[in-house]
């Protein structure tokens, strides 16, 4: 990802949540933390849940499964809502805002906007665009950059600088139409994990989280947060 970068945003449910509202969403649904993935620390989340973000390291692991993974779905294809809205990453460090945006844009059913919200104006514009053309479309926003750049700086944790590697990756789960979708801006499409209900969804994301989990039983650094009604 050459061109753009920018500073990585923290994985705090108090920076997304102000993040979001300055870019003009009510806060009638908002980020909470997920301690854990069984069943009685689930339990502690506040229902319904709208949408889920992991973040995770990108290790060799990982990548030796993503690319089997891409291949397979190439060779037996998958069934994709023409309902998802799906975005490529085209800047580096840019995962954050691409999480949220991918858990905002796919529950606009949901989510109440303020009338002159910028990321409600870029959704409305940039709906009908392929992925890639969302990606370029988003590196021109300047409202959502400059709102990025503050949250970044806002986490607990000194923000690292620009040239600084990072290897922590934020995908989003969304509910659309009854499938659970894996939506990440370094694949090259949404990625189908079976059905869904508005009642089973966190559960069943946390399924799939398990799994990222499992493949790297030696890392500890999940992160995992829910969009809940407030």
């Amino acid at each position: 990802m050459e061109g753009q970068r920018w500073l990585p945003l923290e994985a705090n449910p108090e920076v997304m949540n102000q993040f979001l509202r300055q870019l003009g969403l009510v806060p009638t649904w908002q980020f909470g933390d997920v301690y854990g993935l069984e069943p009685e620390l689930l339990s502690l989340v506040p229902r319904p849940v709208c949408a889920l973000l992991l973040l995770f390291p990108i290790t060799e692991k990982y990548e030796t499964f993503r690319q089997e993974e891409e291949a397979e779905i190439k060779v037996k294809g998958q069934e994709v809502s023409s309902d998802v809205y799906f975005m490529k990453q085209s800047i580096g460090n840019a995962c954050g805002t691409i999480g949220l945006i991918h858990a905002v844009a796919n529950n606009q059913k949901h989510l109440e906007f303020e009338s002159n919200s910028p990321l409600k104006a870029f959704l409305l514009e940039s709906t009908k665009m392929n992925p890639e053309e969302k990606a370029a479309f988003l590196e021109k926003d300047e409202s959502i950059r400059v709102t990025h750049e503050s949250s970044a700086q806002e986490g607990q944790t000194e923000a690292p600088s620009l040239d600084e590697k990072v290897d922590l990756h934020f995908i989003a789960f969304v509910n659309v139409d009854g499938h659970l979708y894996e939506l990440d801006g370094r694949k090259p499409f949404p990625i189908v994990h079976g059905k869904t209900t508005e009642d089973t969804f966190l559960e069943d994301s946390a399924e799939v989280c398990k799994k990222f989990m499992a493949r790297d039983p030696q890392e500890l650094r999940f992160t995992v947060v829910a969009l809940s009604k407030a």
